[in-house]
């Protein structure tokens, strides 16, 4: 069965017609969106990590008739000062690239949830993604300098 839905990504609303098994990782890639990476298909790596109205979803699994409405964010619909993007780059945080837009957008999650987590908390909450080449230490390191970031910008405003 067919029918048409309202997909709002990254603050952009497009009406198409999807089928009921369309996957949401599909449909954003038809649509442009070349963040979102089909990693495993099994929903088990974090590459076709998407925001879901801030909360994080694997598109490889996700039907996109479920997302009709529902704001979603991809990593290319971030800002091009990205602060978690920013310390990404700065913390050398990536070799291939394939995983980060899910690390990335896994980040913003948890920072939304706990602005100052620790670097357990930080590894918990990525427990989820997968990076081939081995660069965890460097990804908790770029989610830490966020924090640390953000906080002196909390600062900076409060003075």
């Amino acid at each position: 069965m067919s029918g048409e839905i309202l997909l709002n990504v990254n603050g952009v609303p497009q009406r198409l017609l999807v089928s009921d098994d369309d996957l949401l990782l599909d449909v954003l890639r038809r649509l442009g969106h070349t963040s979102v990476r089909e990693g495993c298909g099994v929903g088990a790596c974090g590459a076709c990590t998407v925001l879901a109205d801030g909360r994080s979803v694997s598109s490889c699994l996700a039907r996109a008739v479920r997302y009709d409405g529902v704001p979603l964010t991809t990593a290319d619909g971030l800002p091009e000062d990205d602060d978690v993007v920013e310390e990404f780059v700065a913390a050398a945080a990536m070799q291939c690239g394939y995983c980060i837009p899910g690390f990335v957008l896994m980040g913003h999650e948890l920072l939304a949830e706990n602005p100052t987590p620790t670097r357990a908390e930080i590894a918990a909450h990525l427990e989820g993604n997968i990076c081939r080449c081995g660069t965890y230490q460097e990804i908790c390191t770029a989610i830490e300098a966020t924090t640390r970031r953000r906080q002196a910008e909390r600062q900076r405003r409060s003075a």
